[in-house]
C-alpha cells in the first residue's frame, strides 16, 4: 500500500475514533513520510494530549525539531522523553534518548 493511501485510510479512520492514541500517532507517522512536517508535529503532540505517558510520541517530535533546526526544542522533546522512559525503566527508550541528546549538545 502506498504512502498516499495510508495516509488516506488513516485520515477515514481517524473520523470514526479520533481519540485513538494509536491512530493519531501512526497518522503523525504518515504524514512525517510524505514531509507534511506541521501536520505531523500536529498528530504527535495530539497523541501526547491523549497521554502524556506515551514515549514514542516524544522522540518523533524531537527528530521533527531536529528536522526544523530547532535544536532547543528538539533537546527539550528529547529530554522529556527521557524522563518518561526513566520512570518506566525502559533502557532501550533511555539510551535512544540519551543519545539524541548527546549528539545535539555536542
Amino acid at each position: 500500500m502506498s504512502s498516499l493511501k495510508r495516509l488516506a485510510q488513516l485520515k477515514t479512520m481517524l473520523e470514526l475514533e479520533p481519540n485513538d492514541l494509536f491512530l493519531n500517532y501512526s497518522l503523525g507517522l504518515e504524514n512525517l513520510a510524505q514531509s507534511n512536517i506541521n501536520e505531523a508535529e500536529f498528530q504527535f503532540k495530539k497523541a501526547l494530549d491523549l497521554n502524556p505517558d506515551y514515549i514514542p510520541a516524544y522522540y518523533q517530535l524531537g527528530k521533527l525539531f531536529e528536522l526544523k533546526k530547532n535544536t532547543k526544542q528538539a533537546i527539550l522533546f528529547f529530554k522529556n522523553g527521557l524522563e518518561k522512559a526513566r520512570l518506566v525503566k525502559d533502557f532501550k527508550a533511555i539510551n535512544e534518548f540519551g543519545e539524541a541528546i548527546f549528539l545535539l549538545e555536542d
